[in-house]
């Protein structure tokens, strides 16, 4: 698939929607990761007000909504981090919202929903269930729908975190970020791409979960059962396809993707917590994995690694179990 640069989100999308940002969304922080002589640092976006990156594109597609379409409402179709992200923004504009989840959700991540109140309609564990019930609601109420990453408006939001990478890390050799949708390796590509064109950058899925590396390799969008999503611990990448706008992104600026298990996954949020001192939940941990346990795939010999920690909403119970994850040799 050829993808002209003039078709993808821009440096100057990314610019405005940074200004679009300001005093809601972080500039988080880069944060030391394994022996200073490896130069990895951890891009804390699980430090974001509601803990995780999905508010900069949230926020940034409801603020360009027109005024009468956002007093009506807004509805997205989320496993939980973009429904918290749809559920803050509407109410900082002080609109209803409605977030149409998986049965599997997090139940951190729905409390989170609920207070900001939205309203939650529960649904099976397809993706494209939860969308298909979004939209007919959408239709019903006159609602205007928040998509969780294929949308323009949502990539420029995402690309601000890696405008903030390019921005603070001019030797910058590699960006290794998870994949779930593609909004944020979308958008962090857009940016980086842009700003350091000779930096690397590198996708992160999980094994049980790797459709996005199929579609690249394939040249086109391979969806994969919810039965076989739904198995990773990484609840945040369990779409089940990459959308057409985040296909066109990463095929054209996406350098290589990494698959990991989730053996390794789990360790990488045990060692966020004993070398960085960051909350990660097994989304976010992805890109740790990679950068611990492949690096010879990152094909980053010198310079510094950033890796994106995608957010840090994970459940009590089960984050004191990955606390006690061995650590695969």
């Amino acid at each position: 698939m050829t993808v002209s640069s003039r078709d993808l989100v821009g440096i100057d999308r990314i610019r405005a929607a940074a200004e679009t940002l300001i005093g809601v969304a972080l500039r988080t922080p880069l944060v030391g990761f394994g022996p200073a002589e490896d130069r990895v640092l951890l891009k804390a976006e699980s430090l974001q007000p509601i803990g995780a990156f999905k508010i900069r594109g949230a926020y940034t597609m409801v603020a360009s909504l027109d005024p009468g379409a956002r007093a009506r409402g807004v509805i997205t179709y989320s496993s939980g981090n973009h429904a918290q992200g749809v559920a803050r923004a509407a109410r900082l504009f002080g609109v209803p919202a409605v977030i149409v989840m998986p049965s599997d959700a997090p139940a951190v991540k729905r409390m989170r929903v609920a207070a900001d109140g939205a309203e939650i309609v529960t649904v099976g564990t397809a993706s494209d269930e939860r969308r298909r019930v979004a939209e007919r609601i959408a239709e019903e109420r006159g609602l205007a729908i928040i998509p969780p990453y294929d949308d323009d408006r949502i990539i420029a939001g995402q690309g601000t975190c890696g405008l903030e990478i390019a921005e603070a890390v001019p030797d910058l050799a590699a960006v290794v970020v998870p994949i779930g949708g593609g909004g944020l390796a979308s958008g962090v590509a857009a940016a980086v791409k842009a700003l350091l064109p000779g930096a690397r950058v590198i996708g992160v899925e999980p094994e049980l979960a790797a459709d996005a590396r199929e579609s690249l390799e394939k040249g086109r969008i391979v969806a994969w059962p919810a039965d076989l999503v739904s198995r990773t611990i990484a609840d945040g990448t369990r779409t089940q396809s990459l959308g057409l706008r985040t296909f066109a992104h990463l095929s054209a600026l996406m350098d290589e993707v990494v698959t990991v298990p989730e053996a390794e996954i789990a360790a990488a949020v045990r060692l966020a917590a004993e070398e960085s001192r960051l909350v990660v939940e097994p989304s976010g941990a992805l890109s740790i994995a990679a950068v611990r346990f492949h690096r010879d795939r990152l094909g980053a010999a010198d310079g510094t690694i950033v890796a994106v920690v995608s957010g840090g909403n994970v459940d009590p119970g089960e984050y004191r179990r990955y606390l006690e994850a061995p650590i695969p040799s």
